[in-house]
């Protein structure tokens, strides 16, 4: 009997992690998401710095207003978003998202370098970004599915989540030497350029190998009508707490890291940058741990959170940079793990004329949450210190940890009760 031919194979081991990549359109989109995404880092650390360090006097919560406007158009948005994303051609959606964000990089960047700046022209991009993203983010976590099908969603999924924090790990440390350089205007406008390749890749998609989904039927109450697909269904219904009380009190390090980075390490742009690049580290390698498995599941939600809330607290005690920038390690992979385990739970768990709403539901939970999360932070760091404010990332964690063990607990009981009436 001939041996199979290679194509066949069950790939295993390092091939097993980057089985989507065998997928031309997949890989062509992971190459421009992670030059875009690079960029998106270097703007991100820019716009902190600027803030932090220029605009204000090292004040956390005019930070936090920042970073809550980027996030509460989750919200705002939401009758709209999961709509678009189940009805819209989600292609032609992504390109015009795009080319919103690479303009609002070019016109920060051009009145910075102007120096023209101010706090409230910061605000206003910040949430017409937000406001862009909240299209963007929705469109491009179900537009995976098209790109590799079923069968490899999880692992794209993850590899995915690889690239936005390959990214991080790389455009942080990037930005923190560029801003000490050419000054945070270039940075913007480097990003700015970064949109092209993730337009490119969008253009270079072969239409016959996209694996279209069902699309719902145009009709009112289709909003309502994902609040009571969720609402029916425990196992997504606890999952959303998770990432809300995660999302909301949990993951807001540019607020932990920048403050610790410049009150209770005196250090400059260049540490800020390192420290993030450090969380980014932990995060990859929670990407390729996740790539490895077949499917997640409630008991992956709970190790990784409780992982992350203890990762949070080693930070908040860490008595140097060194240590910090260890525990953050640790904590980006417990992050990464949890957020990508929630994505392919509730993308899987889902059905497929379901799923853009469901993962609009996913994106005003995680991030519409945010800006309550931001502002709270903030004031805690402003007031008793970073420290005290990573304590609140790490209670997050806990607490999320009790909601999963609650839904396992209710589930057994479920079951048991329908066993002994059978």
């Amino acid at each position: 009997m001939s041996a199979p031919h290679s194509s066949d194979r069950k790939p295993s081991g390092f091939g097993k992690a980057f089985r989507s990549l065998r997928n031309y359109n997949f890989r062509i989109w992971f190459l421009g998401g992670l030059v875009s995404n690079v960029g998106t880092w270097m703007q991100r650390i820019a716009q902190d710095w600027l803030v932090l360090t220029v605009l204000t006097r090292h004040n956390a919560s005019a930070m936090g207003v920042v970073v809550a406007l980027q996030f509460v158009p989750q919200l705002l948005c939401l009758p709209w978003t999961g709509r678009a994303a189940d009805h819209l051609d989600r292609r032609k959606l992504l390109i015009a998202t795009q080319i919103a964000q690479g303009l609002l990089a070019l016109g920060l960047g051009l009145i910075t370098l102007a120096g023209m700046v101010t706090l409230w022209q910061v605000d206003v991009f910040a949430f017409l970004l937000g406001c862009v993203t909240a299209f963007d983010a929705t469109a491009r976590q179900v537009f995976v599915n098209e790109l590799v099908g079923e069968a490899q969603l999880a692992n794209a999924v993850a590899l995915n989540s690889t690239s936005f924090n390959a990214a991080r790990m790389i455009g942080p440390a990037v930005a923190g030497t560029l801003i000490a350089v050419i000054g945070t205007g270039w940075v913007f406008m480097l990003n700015a350029a970064s949109f092209a390749a993730v337009l490119a890749s969008l253009m270079l998609l072969r239409s016959g190998q996209l694996h279209p989904q069902i699309r719902s039927a145009h009709k009112a109450g289709s909003l309502a009508e994902g609040f009571r697909y969720v609402g029916r269904r425990a196992d997504l219904m606890a999952v959303l707490v998770m990432v809300f009380v995660i999302g909301t009190f949990g993951l807001n390090f540019s607020i932990y890291i920048s403050t610790m980075a410049v009150t209770a390490f005196h250090g400059n742009a260049g540490l800020y940058g390192l420290l993030t690049s450090s969380f980014a580290v932990g995060s990859v390698g929670g990407a390729l741990f996740s790539a490895h498995r077949e499917g997640p599941g409630m008991a992956s939600l709970g190790f990784s959170a409780l992982g992350f809330g203890v990762g949070c607290a080693l930070a908040a005690l860490a008595p140097d940079p060194a240590l910090f920038a260890a525990a953050l390690a640790l904590t980006g992979f417990a992050a990464l793990v949890f957020v990508t385990a929630s994505t392919s739970f509730m993308q899987l768990a889902s059905a497929p004329g379901m799923r853009g709403r469901v993962m609009a539901l996913r994106m005003a939970v995680a991030m519409g949450g945010t800006p309550l999360g931001a502002l709270a932070v903030g004031i805690v760091a402003d007031h008793f210190g970073p420290r005290w404010a990573m304590g609140v990332g790490a209670a997050s964690g806990i607490v999320a940890v009790l909601v999963g063990l609650h839904y396992r607990s209710a589930r057994r009981r479920i079951v048991a009760e329908e066993s002994s009436s059978a």
